[in-house]
C-alpha cells in the first residue's frame, strides 16, 4: 500500500501526527463518509491511530460522526472561504450560474492538486441528476474527464501530443470518462502572465448531450473562461 503521504497528501511535511490527520481528511475528502474500519483500510493506519486522530479531529470540528461513519466537519467549510483562490470562486459564481441558465447542465470550476483535481465551486442544474451533479471538494482523477485533460494540457511541461492538440483546440470534451452516462466540456482559466489557474467545466447527460458535447458547448464554456479570467484580473 501507497503511504498516507504518497497517495493522499504528495508528500510528507516530517511531521508524522500532521500528515497522518491531513490523510485522514484527504481520504474523506475523495472517498466520502466512511466507517473506522473504512479509514484503516484506505489509509493503512493502525487502528488505534487512526481512532485517536478521528477523535481529536472530531472535537475540532474537523469531523463529524454519525451513526457509526465519520464526515467531514462543518468547520471546513467555514475556513474554505477564507482560504487562498476564495478570490478566485468568487470572481467565477456568476460566470458559473450564468454559464448553467445558458446550457442547462450543471457547471464547475477546477483547480489543480498533485496529481488530482479539486472542485471548488459547482452549480447544479435545475432538476440535475447525481451522476453529473460534482461537489465542491470532490477529489477527482486528472486523468478523467475534460477538467482533468484540461489543467493537464495548459500545465507546465504538458509534451504528449494529446495534450498539444488540446491547447491548439483551445477546450477539451469527454463522454463517459468520469462516469458513465455524462458528458462535459472545459476549457482553461488562465492569470494575467498565462499561466494556468482553473478549468471551467459544463457537464450533463450523454442522452443530451450526445457523443460530441463540445459541439453545443465549447463556445459557451471558453466564453465563460474568459469571462472568469476578466473578473479575476479586476
Amino acid at each position: 500500500m501507497d503511504s498516507i503521504g504518497e497517495a493522499r497528501v504528495g508528500g510528507k511535511s516530517g511531521v508524522g501526527v500532521l500528515d497522518k490527520a491531513v490523510g485522514i481528511l484527504s481520504f474523506l475528502a475523495e472517498g466520502g463518509p466512511a466507517t473506522l474500519a473504512g479509514v484503516v483500510r484506505g489509509t493503512g493506519l493502525a487502528r488505534p491511530t487512526a481512532y485517536r486522530l478521528l477523535s481529536a479531529l472530531e472535537a475540532h470540528g474537523l469531523v463529524a460522526r454519525e451513526e457509526g461513519r465519520y464526515y467531514l466537519g462543518l468547520r471546513l467549510l467555514s475556513w474554505g472561504g477564507r482560504a487562498v483562490g476564495s478570490a478566485l470562486v468568487g470572481a467565477a459564481m456568476p460566470v458559473l450560474e450564468a454559464l448553467r441558465d445558458r446550457t442547462g447542465e450543471s457547471t464547475q470550476l477546477y483547480v489543480k492538486e498533485g496529481d488530482r483535481r479539486v472542485c471548488v465551486a459547482s452549480v447544479e442544474r435545475t432538476g440535475g441528476g447525481l451522476r453529473d451533479a460534482v461537489p465542491v471538494g470532490a477529489v477527482l482523477p486528472l486523468g478523467h474527464g475534460s477538467g482533468g485533460r484540461v489543467l493537464l494540457a495548459w500545465s507546465e511541461g504538458a509534451e504528449a501530443p494529446d495534450l498539444a492538440e488540446t491547447r491548439a483546440l483551445g477546450w477539451a470534451e469527454s463522454v463517459a470518462e468520469r462516469e458513465a452516462g455524462v458528458a462535459s466540456v472545459s476549457a482553461p482559466v488562465l492569470g494575467p502572465d498565462g499561466g494556468l489557474r482553473a478549468a471551467v467545466c459544463a457537464s450533463g447527460p450523454v442522452s443530451r448531450l450526445g457523443e460530441h458535447p463540445g459541439e453545443r458547448l465549447a463556445g459557451l464554456v471558453v466564453e465563460a473562461a474568459r469571462e472568469i479570467q476578466e473578473a479575476g484580473v479586476r
